[in-house]
């Protein structure tokens, strides 16, 4: 008892009695031989004391009197389930990849695993060789034969080339399917190796060419992805209620059915259209001419890159359609236009286009109708919106309701253009050789039908179409000095003696 009443007792284990401390004893008899020898056999007698895994192995009953044999179970199951939940999280993150990574480095190692231990595990994944890939044919030595007498075999015996050369296709690209050639024991010779070797590289750099083509370039029916974006944006938004399908495909467009929703609180007409222009540059190349002269776009063609001219082709549209529109020209109307997609009014009923000219069965009367219709659309292009058509013919006017429409007129330009005079010609052609062709005997022929348009009066050779286009080349350099000289952007083309030039209508 101590001074303050307490008994000293020695503390009880919680897992059961502790055993008698051993007695103490001198240096001298710790050095003694006798001593060791006993401490020895005592070691022999109690082997778990000393090993408690062995004992934990064997199913023996183990005497849990012991703090430091208690710790060392408790060590050893702790490590178990560590290592469980490793080997768990290492099949988590890998899973498929043929590249692996292991968490070997974080586990345990105990002498108790046994079989069970990571290290005698095989993953096929986890090591650098296949072990259910075939063998690899035998290589030749430096000497370049093997054998001896009539059974030598040199480097280019046909069938070990042929088994090597089938080795060397697995160092292809990994989507080059070659197969289990080795397993059929295949034999390629030198020739048909090189050749696929060849188009293998070959293959490479064409996909590597046209892959970012294809990602960014609009198909004949389908969009890329950015025009997608940019439709799921207008159906988000409201301004279109569904987009139905394509309806037409062109050398510049692809054209589909969509209805209309409301923009801005003002309503979309109920069936619309969205020409979307292909981002391909192929279809542009040689169409710059009609923006670059363009004194509209002029400034900023110099500014852009090729695929933003797309952009720009499809705002050329939305004006052009705009000054047709003011001078009651029948056309499409501009609704909205996002980027290089055009929404523009239907022109048809129930999802059904307007004909093209060129397919409509017209009889006499209806086809003279459309001829005068056509003529008097082509002078107030020319003479009230200031325009030419570029790329007029039976392929861009349609017939709806008794009447003649004119689509497509985003390569249009202005008399003042440097090509104006001969695009107009060409649309003159184009008009005069259809309705004569469908039987319109008051088409009047292609000079007769320019000076119409234009209310010139150049001199009419029937015979010499070069000396009419030698004229109009003439007038069209007098116009171009004119620009350069007094800054003007159009000369007076209705007649020779120095009449005011036409006037320029507003974009809007």
């Amino acid at each position: 008892m101590d001074q303050l009443g307490r008994t000293s007792e020695t503390p009880k284990s919680p897992w059961g009695g502790c055993p008698p401390a051993m007695p103490s004893c001198s240096l001298s008899d710790v050095m003694s031989q006798e001593l060791a020898r006993q401490l020895e056999e005592e070691n022999k007698a109690f082997p778990s004391l000393t090993n408690p895994e062995v004992s934990l192995l064997s199913g023996e009953e183990t005497d849990t009197n012991s703090d430091l044999m208690l710790a060392r179970l408790l060590q050893m199951q702790y490590d178990r389930e560590c290592d469980t939940q490793l080997r768990r999280e290492e099949r988590k993150y890998n899973g498929e990849s043929k590249v692996s990574i292991s968490f070997e480095n974080y586990r345990t190692a105990h002498p108790y695993d046994g079989s069970e231990s990571s290290e005698d595990e095989v993953d096929w994944q986890d090591t650098r060789d296949d072990p259910y890939k075939p063998d690899k044919p035998q290589v030749t030595p430096r000497k370049g034969f093997t054998g001896k007498g009539k059974n030598i075999t040199t480097k280019h015996d046909e069938v070990l080339c042929g088994r090597k050369n089938t080795a060397r296709m697995d160092n292809f690209a990994p989507e080059v399917l070659v197969g289990d050639g080795l397993g059929m024991d295949l034999k390629l010779s030198n020739q048909v190796f090189n050749s696929l070797k060849q188009h293998c590289h070959s293959e490479q750099r064409r996909s590597a060419r046209l892959h970012d083509k294809k990602e960014h370039s609009t198909a004949e029916q389908a969009v890329d992805p950015r025009t997608r974006l940019l439709m799921y944006k207008m159906v988000s938004a409201g301004t279109l209620e569904r987009i139905n399908g394509c309806i037409s495909t062109g050398k510049e467009s692809v054209v589909f059915h969509a209805n209309g929703g409301m923009l801005e609180e003002q309503p979309v007409p109920e069936e619309v259209v969205l020409k979307v222009f292909k981002t391909t540059l192929n279809e542009f190349k040689n169409r710059d001419r009609y923006i670059k002269d363009d004194y509209r776009f002029k400034d900023r063609f110099s500014k852009l890159n090729p695929r933003k001219i797309i952009r720009l082709w499809a705002e050329k549209e939305m004006h052009n359609l705009a000054r047709m529109k003011k001078a009651g020209i029948p056309c499409p109307e501009v609704a909205l236009l996002r980027k290089h997609i055009l929404v523009l009014s239907f022109i048809g009923k129930d999802h059904v286009p307007a004909p093209k000219l060129k397919d409509t069965m017209l009889g006499a009367a209806d086809m003279k109708t459309a001829y005068y219709q056509v003529l008097q659309m082509m002078q107030q292009l020319y003479q009230e919106c200031n325009l030419v058509h570029a790329d007029l013919s039976e392929y861009n006017m349609l017939w709806h309701q008794g009447q003649v429409w004119l689509i497509d007129v985003s390569q249009s330009v202005e008399p003042s253009h440097p090509h104006g005079l001969q695009f107009l010609f060409r649309d003159c052609t184009n008009v005069s050789t259809f309705f004569q062709k469908r039987g319109v005997a008051e088409a009047m022929s292609v000079y007769e039908l320019f000076n119409c348009v234009t209310g010139l009066d150049l001199t009419i050779n029937e015979e010499d179409e070069a000396e009419f286009l030698a004229q109009i080349e003439a007038l069209e350099k007098r116009n171009e000095d004119h620009v350069q000289k007094r800054g003007k952007k159009t000369f007076p083309l209705s007649s020779w003696d120095g009449s005011p030039p036409l006037k320029h209508a507003a974009d809007d």
